[in-house]
Parts: structure tokens; sequence; C-alpha cells
């Protein structure tokens, strides 16, 4: 197993063989349309939609802008800084996909650049960021594809192993 540690540069990806989730819950990447949410990840980076038109932030999964009715998103690197907003521990397990026994972080996290992403946390942990506790963003390997977790942003050191 090989550890990598954060120096501050991209070279050093911040990633980690999915605890969690079974491989084949892997999104194939071809044909998504988060596909550059995939690619930016794969770079070690965080990429989100806004707006080609008005520049909002748009969900994951929107095609139409709530602000201008813009139809075109806009892929961008963002801060992957952010704030918890909400979270929980889930308890609820899924024979054959959920590959832990132990419960689980579930964390909503506000990012600088506005967006809002659900996600767990980059290592198992039984217990959930408090609420208002800062962050950061890392990935976790799901198959071939590479998917944002939480990981506290006080951790700088070591923030992600590959297997």
């Amino acid at each position: 197993m090989l550890r990598w540690y954060w120096s501050g540069r991209r070279e050093h990806m911040d990633v980690m063989t999915d605890w969690l989730l079974s491989a084949e819950l892997a999104s194939e990447v071809e044909h998504d349309p988060l596909r550059p949410l995939y690619d930016a990840a794969a770079r070690g980076e965080l990429a989100l939609p806004f707006c080609a038109s008005c520049k909002l932030t748009l969900e994951l999964e929107q095609f139409v802008c709530d602000g201008c009715g813009g139809q075109q998103p806009d892929w961008r690197v963002v801060a992957p800084e952010g704030v918890v907003h909400s979270s929980t521990v889930m308890h609820r397990r899924e024979p054959g996909l959920v590959l832990t026994d132990a419960p689980y972080p579930v964390v909503d996290v506000e990012l600088a650049s506005g967006h809002r992403l659900i996600m767990t946390t980059l290592h198992p942990d039984p217990d959930a960021p408090a609420i208002g506790s800062a962050v950061r963003v890392a990935f976790r390997r799901l198959g071939t594809v590479h998917i944002p977790a939480v990981t506290n942003s006080a951790d700088t050191t070591e923030l992600g192993e590959l297997a």
C-alpha cells in the first residue's frame, strides 16, 4: 500500500481506495453527465458546474439554471475547502453494496464556491463531523472513478492511501 502525503502541490493526489461501497456501483464515466467532475478528481482537483451565462452555481445534475434559464454548464475547478452544513451517522446497511458493517457518516458540506455536496468521509469513522466544522474535500477511488469525500481540514499531512 502506498501512502500519499499532502505537500500543497497537486501531484500528490488525495485518494483512498473506497472503504464503503462496492466497485460495481462505479459510474461508466464515458457518457456520464458528471464526467468533468470525475476527470478533475482523477487529477486531484474538484471541478463543479456553474451556469455559463450568468455564473450561478449549479447542482451536479442540474441542466437548467434557476437564475437565467441557461442550459450550458461551465465546469470549473473550485477550492476544496468548506464547512459542514449538516451531518448524520447512517446505521443502514445494503449487503453486497455497502462493504462495512459499522455505522458511517453522511455529511452535507457547503463549499466556498457556494456548492453543496453530500459525501461520506475519506477514512472509516463512526462519528460524523460537527456542524460548522471546517473540512476539506479529498477523493475516494470507487472502481476506476474518483469521487469526493470529506476529510478534516486540520489534517494536512496524510489525506489518503492508494492500494
